[in-house]
């Protein structure tokens, strides 16, 4: 699975012209599963994503994670929107590949675990909806953008 993380200050997911999805500052999280990928790696990326230290502390330096700042009495909010998008092959040629993307329902399936995951281990989670026409608006906090992968079997990498 890969995840494309951005620091905000605030996001929004609106579909139909309707906001579905909203969070103040913390994180907004594209995520897209790829073909071979199970739960495993959906909870590996997801740990990685909740504890990535990339909240400044007092001194500015970035040395707190999301689950940090709910201790710290600051609401980190975390949105997470499919985006297979992430898998696109662009080395042959013009028009982007997406073989690597898992299929439809293998994504959902996946997408619904690290939802439900989250919701599990983190105070305040928003979603986008999987497979719809949505418009992310964010205000980028930094700008701190990173990108994480945990192919099958490994660790989360950049």
């Amino acid at each position: 699975m890969m995840a494309l993380l951005q620091r905000v200050r605030h996001a929004r997911v609106e579909v139909a012209g309707s906001v579905v999805g909203e969070i103040g500052p913390g994180l907004l999280v594209l995520l897209c599963a790829e073909r071979g990928d199970t739960e495993l790696q959906g909870d590996k990326l997801l740990a990685k994503i909740l504890k990535l230290r990339i909240f400044n502390d007092a001194a500015g330096k970035m040395n707190h994670s999301l689950q940090d700042m709910d201790g710290l009495g600051h609401s980190g909010g975390l949105l997470l929107v499919s985006q297979f998008t992430l898998a696109a092959d662009t080395s042959g040629g013009n028009r982007p590949g997406f073989a690597a993307a898992a299929d439809p329902g293998e994504g959902l399936h996946l997408y619904k675990h690290v939802v439900a995951q989250a919701h599990a281990l983190h105070s305040q989670v928003q979603t986008g909806v999987f497979g719809a026409d949505m418009q992310v608006c964010l205000l980028n906090d930094g700008p701190v953008t990173i990108p994480l992968r945990v192919p099958p079997g490994g660790s989360a990498s950049r």
